[in-house]
């Protein structure tokens, strides 16, 4: 039997997408998953949307937090509970092709890694194709301070990598510190030239801010790196310049 692949959601305010998402899921053609679903809502009148939407996958967990803890806790709080050998990223409003679980595995085993990303296509609200995005074959630390090229929503990784490597806790990058931890360990991070995901754009969304993306940048740089002020600004604006390439030529 192929490995268990443990697949993680942290839910806030997406009732509009996550039917969509979920249908994703259930649709792959690599079977052998678990599902695991945090609600990080205090407001709990989604809920019920969310236990009608799942009913239909067979091996899940719901975690309920009784605050809101963002997006990176959350994560931390799911992977304690996954079984898996293999851990899965997807947001509640992205949505995944339906090889995209076996494809990567697959790849991943062939290739006796233990992080590997994908391509990924940009859509709208109304689901309409905006852009995409190529993954490089490798990415190592010195490509990642220049350059978030990993989508989470397209990471999948062992799980042994994640007993001590957490989320932090912040708005937005989260998952782009915890890349950088890995990567500083030398971890190989090898990309699929498939696009398998569609990430979703939406105006109203934390990471559409520029001044949230500038903020939590500095962040990186300044407090996780040490990079000095100096420093920090430089390299924020080498990301700046290779975020508007990426997205908008």
């Amino acid at each position: 039997m192929k490995p268990l692949i443990s697949i993680i959601i942290p839910f806030y305010q997406k009732k509009n997408y996550l039917e969509q998402t979920i249908k994703s899921i259930a649709k792959q053609s690599q079977k052998n998953f678990e599902l695991i679903l945090v609600y990080d809502d205090p407001d709990k009148s989604d809920l019920p949307h969310v236990l009608r939407v799942l009913k239909d996958i067979k091996r899940k967990t719901i975690i309920i937090n009784k605050k809101n803890i963002g997006a990176g806790p959350s994560r931390n709080i799911a992977i304690l509970k996954a079984k898996g050998e293999f851990i899965a990223f997807i947001d509640a409003d992205d949505v995944w092709k339906k090889h995209k679980l076996k494809n990567q595995l697959l790849f991943m085993l062939s290739n006796k890694i233990k992080f590997s990303f994908t391509s990924y296509s940009i859509i709208n609200k109304k689901n309409i194709i905006i852009k995409l995005i190529k993954a490089k074959r490798t990415i190592d630390y010195n490509d990642l301070i220049k350059s978030c090229d990993i989508g989470l929503s397209t990471v999948m990784v062992k799980k042994d990598l994640l007993k001590k490597n957490k989320f932090p806790r912040i708005k937005t990058k989260e998952d782009y510190i915890l890349w950088l931890k890995l990567s500083k360990q030398n971890i190989k991070m090898m990309g699929i030239n498939q696009s398998l995901v569609s990430w979703r754009k939406l105006d109203n969304s934390l990471s559409s801010s520029i001044f949230q993306r500038i903020k939590d940048a500095f962040y990186v740089y300044n407090n996780f790196l040490k990079f000095s002020f100096i420093k920090s600004i430089y390299y924020i604006s080498i990301m700046s310049l290779n975020f508007f390439k990426k997205r908008y030529l």
